[in-house]
């Protein structure tokens, strides 16, 4: 009989130990301030600054960041390409993930099938996989994509055959 005393109180002093750990973690954290705030934009937000696209891809394009740093790690982007343009064939250091938000996009990833990715439709490019894509549509093609890598794209150069 003792013993079932004794273990009794040990379990109870075992779960008020547990009980205000725990109400001190919760009250820790109640305290600590966010280290960022949220955010939900679209891509028509007077806010986002649109920036110019590197100069290989078709006049008109647009870039905007829409989280993180270019130049680093983690960078989300809403890119905007003109209607019936031609994106040509490029590469990225990161892989990307995206999602279409207007217009037709035919996009051709080197070794696939082209695959046509219309308004809420996702893809995912591998990282240094070239591809090209047609903004098929008579309104922007607008994507927000997500890299991994610092955001860069490079032109594939493809020699042209002389008679």
């Amino acid at each position: 009989m003792r013993h079932r005393t004794l273990l009794g109180r040990l379990l109870q002093a075992a779960l008020f130990s547990l009980l205000v750990l725990s109400l001190a973690g919760s009250i820790a954290r109640a305290q600590a301030p966010a280290q960022e705030a949220a955010l939900a934009l679209t891509a028509e937000d007077p806010q986002l600054e649109w920036g110019p696209c590197p100069p290989f891809l078709p006049a008109g394009c647009a870039i905007a960041v829409v989280h993180g740093d270019p130049s680093k790690d983690n960078v989300d982007v809403f890119f905007k390409l003109p209607a019936r343009s031609i994106l040509p064939l490029h590469w990225h250091t990161s892989a990307e993930r995206m999602v279409l938000l207007a217009g037709e996009l035919h996009v051709t990833y080197d070794g696939q099938a082209p695959v046509v990715l219309r308004a809420g439709s996702y893809a995912y490019g591998p990282a240094k996989l070239p591809h090209s894509g047609v903004c098929a549509s008579a309104v922007p093609c607008v994507l927000f994509i997500a890299f991994e890598s610092p955001l860069d794209a490079v032109a594939v150069v493809t020699a042209v055959r002389q008679p």
